[in-house]
This record gives C-alpha cells, sequence and structure tokens, in this order.
C-alpha cells in the first residue's frame, strides 16, 4: 500500500560485503525502474557506507521487494529512512505545476551531482518548543527559511519529504548540488534562520556522487 498522493521514499546506506554480487545489484536497481520506481544511485564519501539508494515508488510492497534484492545480492544496509513527498502546510497555495513537482518529482536533477541526505526533527524543548507556538508565527519563519533556500536556485535543489511516525525524525531532507561547496554554503545559511537556530534537531549526514549504478559499483571497488 502506498499514500493516496504522493510517493513512498525509502532512502537505503548499503556496505558491500565479502561475496557482494555486483551484477545482482546492478540488476535488483534495473528490476526496480522496470517495475516504476525511480532509483537514484550514489557512492559514498566517509566511513558510513559505501553506496547509498534513493528508492521513490507508490508502494511499500515495491521498495520491499528492492530491498530484500539488494540485500540478498550481499548488500548490508546500515541506515535507512522511510517518509513520504508532500506539499507542507506551509505551501498550499503552490501552482499546481510546483505541487506537481514535490509530489511527484524526477530525480536526478541534470547538472547536479552531488548528493547529500539528512534527518530533521523540530525541537519540543521546555524554552524553545515549536509545537507551541501558533499557526502564523510558524508560517512566518518557515517563509523566511525557505527565501533563504531560494537564494540558491541553480545551485542546489532541496526535496524534504515528511516522515513523522514512520521514521526517527520527522523529516528527511535529501540535496542535489553542482559541488560540494554549493551544499556547505547553503546548509550554513539556512542554519541561521530562526526555525533552524531555535527549533531544528538535526541527524546524520550522507554525502556522495550521484552516478549510475554500474558507476557506483566500480567507485566502491566493485564490478557488474
Amino acid at each position: 500500500m502506498g499514500p493516496g498522493e504522493g510517493l513512498v521514499v525509502l532512502h537505503l546506506f548499503c556496505r558491500a560485503r565479502p561475496g557482494t554480487d555486483a551484477e545482482a545489484v546492478s540488476a535488483a536497481a534495473k528490476v526496480a525502474e522496470a517495475a516504476g520506481q525511480q532509483v537514484v544511485t550514489a557512492a559514498l564519501v566517509g566511513h558510513k557506507a559505501d553506496m547509498g539508494f534513493m528508492l521513490l515508488g507508490e508502494d511499500l510492497a515495491g521498495l520491499r521487494r528492492t530491498q530484500s534484492a539488494l540485500s540478498s545480492a550481499g548488500l548490508e544496509v546500515t541506515y535507512s529512512y522511510l517518509s513520504l513527498t508532500e506539499v507542507s502546510e506551509y505551501a498550499q497555495g503552490l501552482s499546481p505545476g510546483r505541487r506537481q513537482a514535490r509530489l511527484y518529482p524526477r530525480l536526478p536533477p541534470a547538472g547536479k551531482a552531488v548528493f547529500c541526505f539528512y534527518p530533521m526533527s523540530k525541537r519540543r524543548g521546555e524554552v524553545y518548543n515549536w509545537y507551541r507556538l501558533g499557526y502564523d508565527r510558524r508560517e512566518a519563519l518557515m517563509h523566511d527559511h525557505g527565501a533563504t533556500g531560494r537564494r540558491f536556485a541553480g545551485r542546489v535543489l532541496q526535496l524534504v519529504t515528511a516522515s513523522t511516525g514512520l521514521d526517527d525524525f520527522e523529516w528527511g531532507v535529501t540535496l542535489f548540488a553542482r559541488a560540494a561547496d554549493d551544499l556547505k554554503d547553503c546548509v550554513y545559511a539556512m542554519r541561521f534562520d530562526e526555525a533552524s537556530a531555535r527549533y531544528a534537531e538535526f541527524g546524520p549526514f550522507y554525502v556522495g556522487l550521484v552516478r549510475p549504478v554500474g558507476e557506483v559499483l566500480t567507485l566502491c571497488g566493485l564490478s557488474a
């Protein structure tokens, strides 16, 4: 089953194990695409994982089958994140085209080969509690936050997906950028907005290079 509107999004971050079958990994990605899923593959940089798969599909069962196929190929999932595409409550006035782009994005975007994912939640502490603010105040803060993000149009594409009740944080943030410093500059600038500085909590960051699955396998020391 899937959402009534929008797509299910599953991020899988995996480590290659001895005996990982590169041909089976490649085949799993191709089968998923043939079944109508979008499959974004990235060679990750750093110790957290070797490769990342961002899967977008219409139902949970289809994404579970892809996860099973990747595991059967010998990959170890070291971190995962489940979320849904959405139009937030602060953006209900979007044009039909922009609404469609948020609910049914087409990924990865051309010309932006640097990938970043991190989860985040809004703080609910004793001093700063996002959920005790009135709607008008929250809307104003998110408007300012969005204005900062729009300064990076053309350099960074951002997809925020909803995960309240689905995973450990409340949103997943996926960024596609032209270069690593575009990511750094964008995230740094947005952290000064009050919506982030006072009210945001962040999870782990995963960064890598978006490539076709065969190139990802080669970068990770495997060959299909």
